[in-house]
């Protein structure tokens, strides 16, 4: 029988990356490139509170499974929210962190995050990341927007599960963005397309750059667009100017960068990531405030775009009950948690149960608000 062997290791560089995308299941976030190029460009590394630890699983000297581990300082970039289950810690003079993390830093984008082809190894991937968290003597463990095949293994594992939500678009077929329009409610669409005048009105044009099209310039000008959101909120970027060129070096073809123009100038942008079916809407940030700019810029453009190129779903971010009445619709998000304690296990446990039974009836509610004429099938 072929022997099955984990180990740790802090450095992706030492993963064939061949290798690695195999498992990847086609999702842009969880490649090789994406996540070495997080490391490489010193933007998710022990200094910045994320401190790579990734398990490989491998069989026969072939690799069969991979989980993306983070030993974390603090609960920052994540996008799950677990300060008060810090706090309560803190409070009975027990260590929250360091804590061990299965994420792509700074992205709460759902997708892969036991990396194996099989549910039996996908189970040994999240069983073999507890014993790992049970030896470094960690608080707890968590595994942050996992697809469903993972949620399956995470909870057979014995992994409790959080709720969240986020607003996804979908495509119905449309025909063009008017059919897209038609189908809303009469508010809804008036909204939209008063909203729309007003940017057209102002002189702002759009311009949509896929791949290779996007240049150094475009680049230079888009990280302008993305520091400046975060100046505007008192805050640092994540993300450094390096790392966004080289991840637009090694996936051209997964960039869709819009951006709009006034008099040949451009004012603002918005990053698009495109993976299989799915666009995902990821970084903004304008250097000129016009009127209605952020929803016409970040999400009726790119809905559009979908629509032209015949993409199923957008994903517009995390939060934002807002986005609604943009046609972005609510979907429940999850993640998956252990924790050393059996105390504080119990405790969460019980808070989860609660905070679920409460999070479905916000989607009840969310959905019975729809910006649509009728249901969407």
């Amino acid at each position: 029988m072929t022997q099955t062997a984990v180990e740790l290791v802090d450095d992706l560089g030492a993963v064939d990356p061949s290798d690695w995308d195999g498992l990847a299941a086609g999702n842009p976030f969880v490649t090789h490139a994406f996540l070495h190029g997080l490391h490489a460009t010193g933007c998710a590394v022990r200094r910045t509170g994320w401190q790579p630890t990734y398990l490989i699983m491998r069989r026969g000297g072939r690799l069969v499974g991979a989980m993306p581990l983070y030993v974390k300082a603090h609960s920052r970039g994540e996008y799950v929210f677990d300060h008060a289950w810090a706090e309560a810690f803190e409070r009975h003079g027990l260590p929250y962190y360091p804590k061990l993390l299965c994420a792509v830093p700074f992205t709460p984008v759902g997708g892969p995050r036991l990396l194996a082809a099989s549910h039996e190894d996908r189970v040994l991937l999240a069983r073999a990341a507890i014993e790992v968290a049970r030896q470094a003597g960690v608080s707890s463990l968590h595994v942050l927007f996992p697809r469903e095949d993972d949620r399956r293994a995470l909870r057979e594992a014995g992994y409790m599960m959080r709720e969240g939500v986020q607003f996804h678009w979908r495509n119905a077929g449309y025909a063009d963005f008017d059919a897209f329009l038609s189908a809303m409610s009469h508010d809804k669409r008036k909204k939209i397309r008063q909203d729309r005048k007003k940017v057209a009105q102002a002189g702002v044009g759009f311009r949509h750059l896929r791949g290779k099209a996007i240049t150094a310039e475009h680049l230079d000008f888009f990280y302008r667009c993305y520091a400046s959101t975060y100046a505007n909120h008192w805050s640092r970027p994540y993300l450094n100017p390096e790392f966004f060129s080289l991840w637009h070096e090694a996936m051209p073809d997964a960039w869709l960068l819009i951006v709009a123009e006034r008099g040949g100038e451009p004012i603002a942008c918005a990053l698009n990531v495109i993976g299989g079916d799915t666009l995902y809407g990821r970084y903004w940030g304008c250097v000129e405030f016009v009127p209605g700019l952020h929803f016409e810029t970040c999400y009726m453009q790119a809905i559009d775009y979908c629509i032209t190129q015949g993409i199923s779903v957008f994903e517009g971010g995390a939060q934002g009950i807002h986005k609604m009445s943009r046609g972005l619709l609510p979907v429940p998000t999850w993640s998956a948690h252990w924790i050393a304690d059996e105390r504080f296990a119990s405790a969460i446990a019980d808070f989860l149960e609660r905070e679920t039974d409460g999070m479905n009836q916000y989607l009840d509610e969310l959905e019975s608000h729809t910006p649509f004429k009728a249901p969407l099938g």
